[in-house]
């Protein structure tokens, strides 16, 4: 009774395991487990830590970047990740890399809102630009 866990960021695959027993991760609703025979699942993953349990009692962490998790048939759990830091030593991933990544997506946030306050500027001055009152008169 195993599961096969593929765990990929864009270019590469960061783990794929078929003896997987058990997998316990968190979405915006708080944490849950898989174990073999799962439903069926499509979910997001915010910045957090997944761990797993294979066959052989060993136990894997890996943080992830925000994602997407699924199970398939009751076998099959992939997450597709921005970005995954597989480790032994769950504190140290749950301190440093989390904390990278959540400093790494806020500022790709605060990059976002500057852009969209830098484009709101430009619609503004060109709206500005096209009132009929600034144009000048036809002949004068």
């Amino acid at each position: 009774m195993m599961m096969r866990l593929l765990i990929t960021a864009p270019t590469a695959v960061v783990a794929d395991y078929a003896d997987v027993a058990s997998l316990r991760a968190e979405d915006e609703s708080g944490g849950f487990g898989i174990l073999d025979g799962h439903a069926d699942l499509l979910t997001v993953l915010p910045v957090s830590v997944v761990s797993w349990r294979r066959a052989g009692g060993e136990v894997g962490y890996c943080a992830v970047r925000r994602g997407v998790l699924s199970v398939q048939g009751g076998k099959e759990i992939a997450i597709a990740t921005r970005e995954a830091e597989l480790g032994t030593d769950l504190d140290a991933l749950e301190t440093s890399v989390l904390a990278r990544f959540r400093a790494d997506a806020e500022a790709e946030r605060s990059g976002r809102v500057a852009a969209v306050r830098l484009s709101t500027q430009a619609i503004r001055r060109i709206v500005e630009a096209l009132r009929p009152e600034r144009r000048p008169k036809f002949g004068a």
